[in-house]
């Protein structure tokens, strides 16, 4: 083996491997980057270094200025101490002073007080005057007097008891001819006076001036601005290396300090600058060296991944290209879209000449095996014509060659009809690349049938597959769009069912699904495919019927066809029910012009088929929407007559058949409009139950009634019950018995003598329901009643279970009973069957004296009606009782 052949030792590969560009760079960043740091870091160093030795010379110098500012003051203080001491013990203390102050040689008053204490303490001569004022107890005063030392003697800050401010005292001993003790000179000073020399330019605002005692309490203590005295501290925790920075136990605040103690006087000068202050600007220098490093070396690491980012392109390039293929290889396997790679074959020729004559199938991936049944490799040996015969006829090979040509993406959904792919629907994407295109194909099928599902939900009645409201107008729209273009006509039909509620309400809402569901196929069945059925809500149905030359007759032939469909007997859970229907209808253009108006005609056309008795169709008339406003108004005055007090109520008595006597009242709504007079209940009772209203008028009844009930027992009348009839919205309230509570405690109305009508068809809704809230009504004490009873559904077992005490017979059973022998038949079961129920049985509506005698012949107990008398004003019943009283004691 030649020495060229022999494989490279590892040293030369590390060696080799060290002077690549991508590897020294990073080493070389790092060398530089340790280079700008470091000398950062020394050069911030020595400038804290210089900076705190700056610190310690400010306040040496401060401390040295301090000192010769409280060194004069205390000297000059001192002097003015011994002239006073001089001219006391020469003159005498009453003397002295003004002597002194004749000669101008005591101090301004502004900022010192002397006085002259005699041996007793009591204050001889001051100035400023302090007449009547002692010192005997004062520690400054008693020293003098124990002992003579020849020295000031400088208190701590305090008040006297004739000055209110704080002074410190400085006092030197008196001594008589004798030489004994005899009293005291002492001249105060406020303590501000020995820091007033702070100047906020040189120490800033946290700077520190002070003097204590050598028995560590504070004199004076001036901080920034704040001046203070009385603090104790420990003088030995001074005793350190000079202007060091320390917490002072003053603030809490690092400060560079300096002491110095005045033997002379017992006192020791602090001076201190805050180490925040006194370090600001090197703090601000160290704040602009790291910015300056910082960046330095964010531009030489962006201008080292630049190079290294460079001397790394080819490599990198080729890494992504293979990593690319790589992954493309992986998404085409794993994705659900089935991928074609196609190729182009030309035709033989140059320049014009030449064209695509057939793609080839270069790559697919396992998703189109999948959408299409051949393995790939029976793919790549094909061409697109090949293997899809009638991609020319359908345009998709001419499809891919302008895709090829022109470049760009290019993207569709197609309804397949070739089976050579197992979809019905289908997305693709075709992509044209150099030399061929690139296919991606979805299988969208499910997409769309949930789309067509989600289409018809938002478009169809969920229970009976009808059009629903929207598509209903939609079609509408379009229909006479039509009609206006062929000039036909189309008419357009409000179907509502009667009776429906009660249905519902009886058998259960199954039932009345079941119903809504086998009407709706009726009318379907009566009608054109290319007519439109659908349910605009609740029992509400509307049709759509486009029209040509058909005339009147025809179409209510048609309407009397779907009227005869739907009353047509319905088996409901074994049972079999009947129901009708009112239709409205309008038609285009005679009756409006657009979808909104004639679908309002048509309304207010079924209207008038409700008004007229139900179970018949009513064609638009003008003078239909006046009855419409009429109710609009009706309903709208009626929410004025809550407000405006415009109700009242009248009471029609309640007979005992045996003994002619009144037993009770049934409380009557009338609405006295101030305008069109009485309006009979059954006007405006339907309009308050649809409005909601019912409630709170139901609730004014009620209150009305019982106070109505206790006023006529307050006057002496005999007691009578009070029967009101309970409303199905007022039943379905969640607070009835609350409220039933709240009039009786409100009016001071005892239970017993309250009764509440409920009708047959409003119990039989929810049968359990309703029995519990009977019941805790009947705990109460109230009686219960049921009216109307006969027109219901209500079987023996369910009639069985209520809590009621008696049965009112409807008066529909009672006006025909004097010749109609079913009539006869239902009063004499209904009778019977209550009294085997313990329930007494009243009959309502009598008038003639045959319908009074037959029901006393079967038993009947109680009777109401125009026979005894009408509804009457509360008046006239307490004029009744007041007669049926007196004809009773008599």
């Amino acid at each position: 083996m030649t020495p060229a052949a022999r494989p490279e030792s590892r040293g030369n590969r590390w060696l080799r491997l060290g002077l690549e560009t991508y590897v020294s760079l990073p080493l070389f960043t790092l060398l530089l980057l340790g280079v700008i740091w470091a000398a950062t870091f020394h050069f911030i160093g020595n400038e804290r270094v210089a900076a705190q030795e700056a610190a310690r010379d400010s306040v040496m110098e401060l401390l040295d200025t301090y000192e010769a500012q409280v060194a004069r003051n205390l000297n000059g203080i001192d002097q003015t101490l011994k002239l006073v001491k001089y001219a006391a013990e020469r003159k005498g203390p009453t003397e002295a002073l003004p002597e002194l102050a004749q000669e101008g040689l005591l101090p301004p008053g502004m900022v010192f007080a002397v006085s002259i204490a005699d041996a007793t303490g009591r204050i001889v001569a001051s100035s400023p005057d302090a007449p009547g004022m002692t010192v005997a107890g004062e520690r400054y005063f008693t020293i003098h007097r124990e002992r003579d030392t020849g020295q000031p003697f400088v208190a701590r800050t305090a008040r006297d008891r004739g000055r209110k401010d704080w002074h410190i005292h400085f006092t030197r001993r008196l001594n008589g001819p004798d030489g004994l003790f005899a009293g005291a000179v002492i001249l105060e000073v406020d303590p501000s006076y020995f820091t007033s020399g702070y100047e906020r330019a040189r120490q800033g605002d946290q700077g520190l001036l002070a003097i204590a005692g050598s028995d560590g309490v504070m004199r004076s203590v001036r901080i920034g601005e704040r001046t203070s005295w009385g603090q104790t501290v420990d003088l030995a925790a001074w005793e350190r290396p000079a202007a060091q920075p320390w917490t002072s136990a003053l603030d809490g605040v690092p400060r560079y300090t300096a002491t110095r103690m005045l033997r002379t006087y017992g006192l020791v000068v602090v001076a201190g600058l805050a180490e925040a202050e006194q370090m600001a600007p090197f703090e601000a220098r160290r704040r602009t060296h790291l910015w300056e490093a910082g960046v330095a070396s964010a531009v030489l690491f962006l201008v080292i991944v630049l190079v290294w980012a460079w001397s790394w392109q080819g490599a990198k390039a080729r890494r992504r290209i293979r990593r690319a293929q790589e992954t493309y290889a992986a998404a085409s396997e794993a994705n659900l879209d089935a991928f074609f790679v196609l190729r182009a074959i030309w035709s033989k020729g140059a320049g014009a000449d030449r064209r695509i004559t057939d793609f080839r199938i270069v790559s697919a991936n396992s998703r189109a095996e999948q959408i299409t049944g051949l393995a790939k490799d029976v793919m790549r040996n094909n061409t697109l014509l090949q293997w899809l015969p009638r991609a020319r006829a359908t345009g998709m090979f001419d499809r891919l060659c302008a895709i090829m040509a022109k470049g760009g993406v290019y993207q569709e959904e197609w309804h397949n009809d070739m089976p050579e792919f197992k979809a019905e629907w289908m997305h693709w994407q075709v992509v044209g690349v150099e030399g061929g295109v690139v296919a991606i194909l979805r299988d969208i099928t499910e997409s769309k049938r949930d789309a067509e599902r989600i289409f018809h939900m938002a478009h169809h009645d969920a229970l009976t597959g009808l059009p629903n409201r929207s598509l209903i107008g939609d079609r509408l729209e379009q229909s006479i769009l039509l009609a206006e273009r062929e000039s036909q006509q189309v008419m357009v039909a409000f179907v509502d069912l009667d009776s429906f509620k009660l249905v519902n309400d009886t058998l259960g809402h199954t039932a009345g699904d079941e119903l809504l569901k086998t009407v709706a196929g009726r009318m379907v069945d009566c009608v054109r495919k290319s007519d439109t059925v659908g349910r605009f809500g609740g029992d509400e149905f509307v049709l759509v019927l486009p029209q040509g030359d058909a005339g009147d007759a025809d179409r209510a032939a048609l309407l009397e066809k779907i009227l005869a469909a739907v009353v047509r007997p319905v088996l409901l859970d074994g049972q079999e029910v009947q129901v009708s229907c009112s239709i409205g209808a309008a038609v285009y253009p005679h009756d409006g012009r657009d979808r909104d108006t004639l679908m309002m005609n048509a309304d207010a056309a079924m209207y008038r088929a409700k008004e007229l008795g139900k179970n018949n169709c009513q064609f638009y008339a003008q003078e239909m929407n006046a009855s419409l406003e009429e109710k609009l108004a009706l309903m709208e005055g009626l929410r004025r007559a809550v407000d405006d007090k415009q109700l009242r109520l009248l009471y029609q008595p309640k007979v005992d058949l045996a003994s002619g006597q009144v037993f009770g009242v049934e409380a009557l709504i009338r609405w006295q409009h101030p305008e069109r007079g009485m309006v009979r209940p059954d006007l405006f009772i339907p309009l308050a139950e649809e409005s909601g209203m019912i409630v709170a008028i139901g609730e004014w009844v009620l209150r009305e009634a019982c106070r109505q009930a206790r006023d006529w027992q307050d006057a002496g009348l005999p007691p009578i019950s009070m029967s009101v009839n309970v409303s199905p919205r007022q039943f379905d309230d969640r607070r009835l018995v609350a409220r039933v509570a709240a009039a009786l405690a409100e009016a001071g109305l005892e239970p017993g003598w309250l009764e509440l009508e409920v009708t047959e068809s409003l119990i039989m809704r929810d049968v359990q329901q309703a029995v519990d809230k009977m019941r805790e009504l009947e705990g109460m004490g109230i009686a219960l009643s049921i009216d109307d009873f006969g027109t219901g559904y209500s079987s023996l077992a369910a009639l069985k279970s209520f809590p009621i005490s008696r049965l009112k017979i409807d008066k529909s059973f009672v006006r025909d009973l004097a010749h109609s022998a079913d009539d006869q038949a239902i009063a004499r079961a209904i009778i019977s069957l209550s009294h085997q129920l313990q329930m007494r049985v009243i009959a309502e509506g009598v008038e003639t004296e045959q319908q009074r005698a037959f029901l006393t012949q079967y038993g009947c107990d109680e009777m109401q009606g125009y026979l005894f008398s009408k509804p009457v004003p509360p008046e006239d019943i307490g004029a009744m009782l007041a007669r049926s009283a007196h004809d009773t004691k008599g």
